[in-house]
């Protein structure tokens, strides 16, 4: 055993922009290939805008991240339908993300609720102000126009009985 052993260094620095907050430049980008296996059904579900979690054939627990087998009694689940309405559970503003949402930020995460699901659903909420979202706002599934084959196809926005002051107001035109 070598207890001598580093890792490797370069002379790169990071990129300071500001010390309080600390914020730093950092670049990243990767290619791969991936294949989403069991979970295809529910990408195949997003071209045809529709949400698919999965239900237990032994109890009947209803999943809305798909899975193949139930996390209470051990079944096989089948594919099911949700349903594009929901509320707010819980949410958070992200100010960082990943290279994708960068040009986003700040954006906001969230927990839907789901009635006649047993669990959760985590997508972005699009059209909202983040002072006005309220846990158990209503809120209704949107889709991408052109699937990419991501989870971030489906987005949620306000649905309709939700508080005037959650909604994005369009901006004022400039002159």
């Amino acid at each position: 055993m070598d207890r001598n052993t580093k890792l490797p260094e370069t002379e790169e620095g990071t990129v300071l922009f500001s010390v309080d907050p600390i914020i730093v430049k950092h670049h990243y980008e990767i290619d791969y290939l991936h294949s989403y296996a069991q979970d295809s059904p529910f990408f195949a579900g997003l071209t045809k805008k529709k949400l698919m979690g999965s239900r237990c054939t032994g109890c009947g627990r209803t999943f809305a991240t798909p899975r193949g087998h139930c996390m209470e009694c051990g079944a096989a689940t089948e594919w099911h339908e949700l349903p594009q309405e929901g509320r707010v559970h819980t949410y958070t503003t992200c100010h960082f993300g990943g290279e994708a949402f960068l040009g986003e930020t700040p954006f906001t995460l969230i927990l839907v609720e789901f009635d006649g699901v047993d669990t959760l659903f985590l997508s972005r909420l699009v059209g909202a102000e983040p002072d006005g979202i309220t846990i158990g706002m209503p809120v209704r599934a949107r889709f991408l126009r052109n699937c990419k084959f991501k989870p971030t196809d489906v987005y949620f926005v306000p649905g309709q009985d939700a508080p005037p002051a959650a909604v994005t107001q369009p901006a004022a035109p400039t002159s």
